[in-house]
């Protein structure tokens, strides 16, 4: 039976698997700020009522130019979108009939959206037993035979993200062959900005990063994403985009979100801790656990994934599986920090799990 390839979806998880629900669930399975959205959004939620009679800004403002402003970039290099989905799916379009290189494990929606546009879809996988870390040499070499490379920085679902000389040694290579990149920073928030290869964009023609609004913010109601390229770039895909592809809510809670400094700072130091606690947790109990610097992890134990992922859904928490990822192929588990209370009930339920298993 197929499972949902996304997280956040605890209910129709159970409802595939024919099993009832418990009353209370905990959701570990997405990557939202556990916060919620900041307490400036919630304020300024009433006033946003008036807006419901009036068309949005055609281009997404003003939350187009707080993007800008936020990277220190020219507006005319961004381009809003109703969500990364969408935003990736445009982008798709861009290599109708070509060739496109995914390193897997990672977001499904590369591949989806490309093969729905008619690509050509080249596979490497990268080990686990390597630390899922990118094989480089591979992708140099393939690089001569494709029109695109998608890498996730930091990766979902390993939460790995490469080097940096790693990443520049490929994206240059990447500029000499031909080939495009295409970096989604989806999750770059929790490491923190100056991770972000915004920074050099200006350097590199072939380089489209997307951005999400969704995790950080915790928004996804809203749908709110942003690429950020060059111009010509950005002219080709707001050509293929929909008019008011970003509702006018969406693109005052945008621009709000942005200038939360504090809000921010907090919720990479929390991601942090979490991460770092919990990682240590499953390694102190035999897992295996990928070196993740976002707000989310994963881990196996042994060969009995499955036999844990299924008593956590009796006890109501859900974790992300993965029998969507490939080079995962179902072995690995994946879990999204949430508050202090909501882990310290997952850890709890974990260490009865493993003591019965360890006996």
């Amino acid at each position: 039976m197929q499972l949902p390839e996304h997280g956040a979806n605890p209910k129709k998880l159970y409802e595939r698997l024919g099993i009832d629900a418990p009353e209370k669930l905990f959701d570990f399975s997405e990557n939202c700020n556990p916060a919620g959205p900041p307490k400036e959004v919630q304020t300024v939620w009433p006033s946003l009522l008036s807006r419901l009679k009036h068309y949005p800004d055609p281009a997404g403002e003003p939350f187009l130019s707080a993007a800008a402003k936020f990277h220190g970039v020219p507006v005319e290099r961004v381009l809003a979108g109703n969500g990364a989905a969408e935003l990736l799916s445009l982008i798709a379009e861009r290599y109708r009939g070509k060739r496109a290189l995914i390193v897997h494990p990672t977001f499904s929606e590369y591949e989806a959206t490309l093969t729905a546009k008619g690509a050509e879809v080249v596979r490497i996988i990268a080990s686990e037993t390597d630390g899922f870390k990118l094989p480089t040499e591979q992708i140099l070499e393939a690089l001569h035979h494709v029109n695109v490379l998608y890498l996730c920085t930091p990766n979902n679902p390993t939460g790995v993200l490469p080097p940096r000389d790693e990443l520049d040694l490929i994206i240059r290579t990447a500029g000499e062959t031909g080939c495009e990149i295409v970096l989604d920073e989806a999750f770059i928030d929790f490491v923190d900005e100056s991770a972000s290869f915004i920074s050099d964009i200006e350097c590199y023609k072939h380089v489209i990063i997307v951005r999400s609004m969704t995790k950080m913010y915790a928004i996804p109601g809203i749908r709110l994403g942003y690429v950020v390229a060059h111009p010509i770039v950005i002219e080709s895909l707001k050509a293929a985009a929909p008019h008011w592809n970003v509702n006018g809510f969406a693109a005052f809670i945008g621009k709000i979100c942005l200038e939360q400094i504090d809000y921010r700072e907090r919720a990479i130091r929390h991601a942090t801790k979490a991460r770092e606690e919990m990682s240590f947790f499953l390694k102190s109990n035999g897992c295996v656990v990928t070196d993740s610097t976002a707000n989310f992890l994963s881990f196996k134990f042994g060969g009995q994934t499955k036999e844990l992922y299924e008593h956590l859904l009796e006890k109501g928490m859900v974790l992300r599986h993965s029998e969507n990822f490939i080079g995962m192929d179902g072995n690995w588990l994946r879990i999204g920090m949430k508050g202090e209370d909501e882990l310290h009930l997952l850890k709890e339920e974990l260490s009865n799990w493993f003591a019965v298993q360890n006996r």
